[in-house]
Formats: C-alpha cells, sequence, structure tokens
C-alpha cells in the first residue's frame, strides 16, 4: 500500500493508476450535496468560497458529532455520483480530486483528465474505520447544515482506492 501525503503533485497523480490502494495523509474538506450547492451560489455570485479549491480534496462525507477523546464520529463516504453534477466546474477550478463512494459519470472523468485530478474510492460501511484516521477536525463553513457542515479534516493513513485516475482509467469499467 503506498503513502501519500496531500496536496498531491502532478508527478504523483499521473504515476496513480486506478486500482491502485493508498493511504492518504495531509487535509481534506468535507462537502455534501447541500454545501455544494452554496459553494455553487458563492461561485455563482462572484463570491469568495471559504476554502481555496486550489490542490484541495473534498472527501464526500457527513460527519457524525465527534464523541469525547476523538476528531469527528462516524465519518464515511457518501454516493459519489450525488456530485457529477457539480465535479467538473470544480475540477475545472483547480480541485485536486475526491474521495467518495461509487461511480462517477464519464463527464467526471473526463474532468479528471482535463485537469490531472484523482477520484479516490472509500470503502462504504466503514465510518469508524474512516473516524479513526481523522486526527483533527475543524468547522470551516455553513454550520447550519449540521452534518452536511463543510469540515476539514487532517487525516493520516485514510485508506483508499484509486476509482479513477487522470488518465481516465476507473475501476468500474475494468
Amino acid at each position: 500500500m503506498r503513502k501519500l501525503f496531500l496536496p498531491l503533485t502532478k508527478e504523483e497523480k499521473l504515476s496513480l493508476r486506478a486500482g491502485d490502494c493508498v493511504l492518504l495523509s495531509g487535509t481534506v474538506y468535507t462537502a455534501r450535496d447541500c454545501a455544494h450547492r452554496r459553494i455553487f451560489e458563492l461561485l455563482d455570485a462572484d463570491m469568495p468560497l471559504p476554502f481555496s479549491l486550489k490542490d484541495a480534496y473534498i472527501y464526500y462525507a457527513g460527519p457524525c458529532p465527534a464523541p469525547e477523546g476523538f476528531a469527528t464520529g462516524s465519518c464515511g463516504p457518501t454516493t459519489s455520483a450525488r456530485m457529477n453534477v457539480f465535479a467538473p466546474r470544480l475540477l475545472d477550478l483547480g480541485l485536486g480530486g475526491m474521495i467518495g463512494k461509487g461511480e462517477m459519470s464519464g463527464e467526471v472523468v473526463a474532468a479528471l483528465v482535463r485537469n490531472h485530478a484523482v477520484y479516490f474510492a472509500a470503502v462504504g460501511g466503514a465510518g469508524a474505520l474512516y473516524a479513526n484516521a481523522v486526527k483533527k477536525s475543524t468547522l470551516v463553513a455553513f454550520p447550519e447544515l449540521l452534518s452536511e457542515a463543510v469540515y476539514r479534516f487532517e487525516v493520516e493513513d485514510f485508506p483508499a482506492v484509486v476509482a479513477a485516475d487522470c488518465r481516465g482509467e476507473t475501476i468500474y469499467k475494468r
């Protein structure tokens, strides 16, 4: 299993292949449907975003509240296809990649190729495992959305699989 530190360089992204198993460390932002809609409202209004998209990684997850002594509660991935409508624009604006569950559209894969970005898959039903990889959690934006707010996670050895690489290969088409 290969250890990677986010953000990835272009060379690191180019070296990844669909199906590679990795351990991710660094910063990821959580965002689900509602947060994506809010981000798009800000973009459409030419307002500043709550975090820079440049080389950022979004984890499609809505974390549960943190029990005492933990950075977060359970935080498994949500179905990535729900973000198909949002991902291409965010990738074109500099997003480095995403982490989620399940296949994404051909339009998203084309945007990954166009922007040398990577989509990582996390295992559904493993929210407690992923919570253990989160070392620090900070609320970034939209607290009224509760678990769908945007959080900045500092992760260490977050297990994932390269689901779609920047060449357009996916684990779903093999």
